[in-house]
């Protein structure tokens, strides 16, 4: 029986799935070395194929057949209405994240940038400042004292 936290990774599991599909063509083995690779997490065949066959049942993929030599390989691919379901998944997940990560959000004393890790920091007249770079501290502390 899966678990609450192995169901909520399933999810975000396929989601990534999803995100692989949207940047290229690709079949069952290059999802899974891809996926291993940049998240350093391994995920069965029986997971990729079944959500493969589910988004394929939405008219969300489609499948060709490509020769490799001697062997045949099945490439997958998002169709026009897939493309548009991940983007659609896209912009849900970005909102999530962006609720997720404002309360850490920082802005750039110098251009305004939102900032959310590696702020660079300096002390002027006292108090801690945050910016995203020293440039940006420069042109500040230049500007302060053109300003008194």
């Amino acid at each position: 029986m899966e678990t609450d936290e192995e169901s909520i990774l399933s999810d975000f599991t396929r989601f990534y799935l999803l995100v692989l599909l949207y940047e290229e063509p690709i079949h069952g083995y290059g999802l899974r070395q891809k996926f291993e690779k940049r998240l350093g997490k391994s995920v069965g065949y029986s997971l990729i194929y079944s959500y493969l066959e589910k988004l394929s049942s939405k008219n969300y993929v489609d499948m060709e057949i490509i020769k490799i030599g001697q062997k045949e390989k099945k490439k997958f691919h998002l169709t026009e209405e897939g493309k548009i379901f991940a983007e659609k998944m896209f912009q849900r997940f970005s909102g999530i994240i962006d609720t997720a990560i404002e309360p850490n959000i920082q802005i750039c004393a110098g251009c305004g940038i939102r900032l959310y890790q590696n702020a660079y920091q300096e002390t002027i007249n006292g108090k801690k400042i945050l910016f995203c770079c020293t440039h940006c501290a420069s042109a500040f502390k230049n500007h302060a004292k053109m300003v008194h």
